[in-house]
């Protein structure tokens, strides 16, 4: 089977050779799109296809993705952004993969999508997005902004990680810009674009719009269970931030209703009840984190939810409950996620002197 990478592009002449330098061999065409360039982004476009093609720009991503996967002659499409790239490392299993097309015959291969790296790059931040499609199923990409294609048909999974290294510059206000456009032109956001533009709204700081935003989301029927998670999470610590720990209590029990809890659902738990010094529920929720973490989840789960936050907590915990070895065990277990964080060390150092009295 025949694979086809499809890219659209605008203003990325620093970002997409890095881009295509890492799939170098793997695909049978690569189509670009360009959505109204004012730099060397074309050109640097030619140097790696010849099919290279303009867009008008009309504030609709999936306008300009789809126009993209109708360019390829071939059985199936992958698509990159310019400031994605293939890391090493899953360069052989990407080849793997599309190699496998023809045994397996998916319509829709998932892969992860990295898009959180710490200081030491540990990756802190991955979900599973739709990658590679299967052409001439009628699968297309829906929303104007952060679009998606729905999933059906046969699914598959592989390993090959695409990279989202982000782009220097990129403008802020792009995505809420273009939210803003759609309820101002009278459009009825989706589910989904309801939960996203309640993300824009709270970290432009608008923060009673970016309440009510979520509220439409978690009370639609019709939404995506984990868009509807994700939302009561994201509410609940709009409160906490406020302090107010009842109105953030209710709406994370309310994310149980969509489904079973997720590693930040059990942290935010925890901090709440460690913030009422109920230690052992505290701990009860923190002790949860851990297992409920999923490293393959489709959700903006930070990896520090599952690991680093529910041990330097723990720490904490049992540190308050008088058992100063297992406090000193779970701090020793939140070092090997971050061993230079200010907090661990600080605790390394009190435990040390602690066990050695």
């Amino acid at each position: 089977m025949s694979c086809t990478l499809c890219m659209i592009a605008k203003n990325e002449e620093h970002t997409l050779m890095r881009c295509l330098e890492s799939v170098k061999g793997l695909f049978d065409e690569i189509v670009i799109v360009d959505t109204g360039s004012s730099d060397n982004t074309k050109k640097t476009a030619l140097e790696f296809t010849d099919r290279v093609y303009d867009f008008e720009w009309v504030y609709d991503f999936s306008a300009a993705r789809n126009y993209a996967f109708s360019l390829a002659n071939t059985d199936y499409a992958m698509w990159l952004d310019a400031d994605d790239i293939i890391p090493p490392q899953s360069y052989e299993p990407l080849k793997k993969t599309l190699a496998s097309l023809e045994d397996t015959q998916p319509d829709i291969v998932f892969m992860p999508y990295c898009v959180g790296f710490s200081e030491d790059g540990e990756i802190t931040l991955s979900f599973e997005r739709e990658r590679i499609i299967r052409l001439g199923k009628g699968l297309l990409f829906e929303g104007e902004i952060h679009e998606a294609i729905p999933p059906r048909g046969k699914t598959a999974r592989s390993d090959a990680q695409v990279w989202h290294l982000g782009k220097e510059n990129r403008d802020p206000n792009r995505n809420i810009d273009i939210f803003e456009r759609l309820v101002a032109s009278g459009k009825k956001l989706s589910p989904r674009e309801m939960y996203y533009y309640a993300r824009e709204l709270s970290w432009h700081d608008r923060i009673p719009e970016a309440k009510s935003r979520y509220l439409e989301c978690i009370g639609d029927p019709t939404a995506w269970s984990e868009n509807r998670i994700s939302a009561c999470c994201e509410l609940a610590e709009l409160y906490i931030r406020e302090n107010d720990l009842e109105a953030a209590m209710e709406y994370l029990l309310k994310s149980l209703s969509f489904g079973a809890p997720r590693a930040d659902m059990c942290c935010r738990m925890g901090y709440i009840f460690l913030q009422k010094n109920e230690l052992e529920t505290a701990r009860f929720w923190y002790s949860l984190a851990p297992e409920r973490f999923n490293q393959h989840s489709v959700s903006f789960i930070h990896a520090d939810y599952g690991k680093y936050i529910p041990y330097i907590q723990l720490a904490v915990i049992y540190d308050r409950l008088g058992d100063c070895k297992s406090a000193n065990e779970f701090n020793e277990l939140a070092g090997k996620f971050k061993p230079s964080s200010k907090h661990y060390l600080q605790n390394k150092a009190y435990f040390e002197q602690k066990l050695t009295k």
